[in-house]
This record gives structure tokens, C-alpha cells and sequence, in this order.
């Protein structure tokens, strides 16, 4: 099964990289809602693979009749898992038991910001899976892709647009200053990440069984990157 290559996931588990408190709540608020619009019924169930720490992901919830978190980093995944403890419709869950749940039995999965971090074979076997589990009625977003042609410079443009848009600029300044000499940065360097174009995305997911096309808009804050709507065929 696939999952983040080990020194991500270290990373993951220990760090982030939100320039504060206000850009995280900014980011996963945007996110929910992107995602919340997406919700087929108030009946369906929904998967959010790789979810981070899902600040609103009750925003979901609302929207659904049963919301999966799964979340491979444990700090991250023990963080959710209290702060829904009383949210009967959000459960939280590691890869091992999404590869074990019932066939056709999710009318919605999401995969946000995690294929720029699999190589092109774990991303493979990830939508093999994704389409065992999806309802042949049901949803795949894939979406904050990264193209071939997104630089840093892309990013931290989005990023400073952000931050002047919802109060946190000169946060958003420092911290960009920080990022070049994190770890995030020092692993983006050194692994670097998976990119994908338009076609080759929509053909990665017509192999695996999806009728796939690119959305308008990406979830989140950074329209330079890209999100896909999927359908098994």
C-alpha cells in the first residue's frame, strides 16, 4: 500500500509548515469548505486521505453523513482524534484500515496536497485502492496537484496573498524567511516533488479505472495548482 515516503512522514508527524496560528485555521477552514461543496448528499460517507490536522473538518462533517479521516503521522493523528472525540460523524483512521474497508462503500474521497509527496508507483496503487472503495455513483477529488511549471516563487506569492487578504502579511513575510531554512525546505531540496500536467494527471487516473476532467478551481488558496474531478468508468 502506498504511503508518504518515511522522512516526510517524520516530518509531518513533528513539524508544519504554517507561518502561525492564523494561517493554519485560514488554510484548513478554506479547505473544508472547498471540500464541503463537493459532498454528494447529507447520507454520504467520505474519506479525506492524508487530512493533516483538519482543523474544520466538522465543516464536513456537517455536510455528510460519516467523514474518515486518515492520517498516517501518529502525533497528528492522536491531535484529531481529540479534538473530534465528540463528533460522531468524524472518525479517524490510519492507512491499514482504509485498505480494509468494505468495496464500493465511499461516495466521496479526497486526496488534498499528498501526490506531490508519493512517487508516480505510490500514487498508483493509492487509486487502485480509491477505486475498489468508491460507490460506482461516487467522487474523487485529487486536487492542489502541482504542475510542472510551479516554482517556490509561485508559492510564496499565494502564500503573501493570503496573508494580506486575512490579516497575517507580515507573518506571512517571516515566516516565508523561516521555510528556507526549515526542514520542509531542506527535504523539498533534497527528495523533491512528484509534479504532474493536466493530461498526465486525467491519464494517471483514466489507467486506474476514472473518468477524470481538471476543475475550475483548486481547493484551497493556491490557484496555481490544480484539483480533478473523477468518476469510475
Amino acid at each position: 500500500m502506498a504511503h508518504l515516503i518515511s522522512p516526510w512522514l517524520d516530518f509531518w508527524n513533528t513539524s508544519n509548515w504554517h507561518v502561525n496560528a492564523r494561517h493554519k485555521d485560514v488554510y484548513y477552514r478554506q479547505v473544508a469548505q472547498d471540500i464541503a461543496r463537493y459532498v454528494p448528499s447529507r447520507s454520504a460517507h467520505v474519506l479525506d486521505y492524508g487530512s493533516g490536522e483538519a482543523l474544520h473538518a466538522d465543516v464536513v462533517a456537517a455536510a455528510a453523513g460519516k467523514v474518515l479521516l486518515c492520517e498516517a503521522a501518529p502525533r497528528v493523528r492522536t491531535t484529531i482524534a481529540r479534538r473530534f472525540a465528540n463528533n460522531p460523524k468524524l472518525q479517524v483512521v490510519v492507512p491499514e484500515e482504509v485498505e480494509r474497508l468494505p468495496q464500493h462503500s465511499l461516495d466521496l474521497i479526497v486526496l488534498h496536497s499528498v501526490t506531490q509527496y508519493l512517487t508516480p508507483w505510490e500514487a498508483k496503487t493509492l487509486l487502485a485502492l480509491f477505486h475498489r472503495l468508491l460507490d460506482r455513483r461516487g467522487i474523487l477529488i485529487v486536487s492542489d496537484v502541482i504542475t510542472p511549471a510551479d516554482s517556490s516563487i509561485t508559492d510564496a506569492t499565494a502564500l503573501l496573498r493570503l496573508g494580506a487578504a486575512n490579516g497575517f502579511l507580515i507573518a506571512a513575510c517571516a515566516g516565508l524567511a523561516r521555510i528556507r531554512l526549515s526542514e520542509y525546505w531542506r527535504l523539498r531540496t533534497r527528495l523533491g516533488l512528484t509534479r504532474y500536467d493536466e493530461a498526465t494527471m486525467i491519464e494517471k487516473l483514466g489507467a486506474e479505472g476514472f473518468l477524470a476532467y481538471r476543475a475550475n478551481k483548486n481547493i484551497g488558496y493556491n490557484q496555481a495548482r490544480m484539483t480533478f474531478v473523477a468518476r469510475s468508468r
